[in-house]
């Protein structure tokens, strides 16, 4: 079965350039040249993998990705999404991935790295999928299959790459992990010294862990990097 992918773009030339690429390379393309119609066809249809822009007329990026992870009500809460887009300040790349984008992608931009990157987003997913795969730290029961989290019986919302590094945690109770084994693993790409990416990330599942269980689970290991607790309290 194709890839349904959905782009949103309001410059024309770019979006018939992802277009065409991803055509050419088997998918299944919908396009969206502003947040309007943006909003109106997520919601109507479901697609594997969303590309954004951010700065789009009518609502933005940030609304649509907002607007997209608060419908839990349906599985298309989860529906990965990758942006691309002209702004590079880190603060706002950073802030993107705090509300739940898998990826960002810094215009101008190579086609097969957004391809690649669009494979690696799916192939995690599909993974996942099919892990019948129960992993548990005291009261935290992490349902690998269904991507379910929940703590003592209730609920906790993650983001996939929260998923994926808290299911890295739990495969590995006693190893220690730098912020490089953690990217590596998760995003499946080099990892940078000055990216700030696994900061912003293992702060925001720590925050909702500790939420929820009234305790860190997650611990810093000075000079080094994160590790499970011990044990659970």
């Amino acid at each position: 079965m194709a890839t349904r992918i959905l782009i949103v773009e309001d410059d024309r030339e770019i979006r018939k350039l992802l277009a065409d690429f991803l055509k050419a390379h088997g998918s299944e393309v919908t396009q969206a040249e502003d947040g309007r119609e943006a909003s109106a066809v997520m919601m109507a249809e479901k697609f594997d993998v969303i590309l954004m822009d951010m700065m789009l007329p009518y609502k933005s990026g940030e609304e649509l990705i907002a607007e997209l992870k608060s419908d839990t009500s349906t599985e298309r809460s989860k529906t990965p999404v990758i942006v691309i887009s002209a702004r590079s300040k880190l603060d706002t790349r950073l802030e993107v991935l705090r509300m739940g984008a898998d990826d960002y992608i810094i215009k101008p931009f190579d086609l097969e790295e957004v391809l690649v990157r669009i494979e690696v987003v799916l192939r995690r997913i599909k993974e996942q999928e099919n892990s019948t795969e129960v992993l548990s730290f005291g009261s935290l029961v992490l349902d690998v299959g269904n991507n379910s989290l929940s703590y003592d019986g209730r609920k906790i919302k993650l983001t996939s790459k929260e998923l994926q590094l808290l299911q890295l945690f739990l495969k590995n109770p006693k190893k220690t992990f730098t912020k490089a084994n953690l990217y590596e693993s998760v995003w499946d790409d080099v990892y940078y010294y000055e990216d700030n990416t696994i900061n912003v990330h293992i702060s925001n599942l720590r925050n909702k862990l500790k939420k929820a269980a009234g305790e860190d689970i997650i611990e810093t290991v000075w000079g080094i990097g994160y590790r499970l607790k011990a044990e659970p309290t």
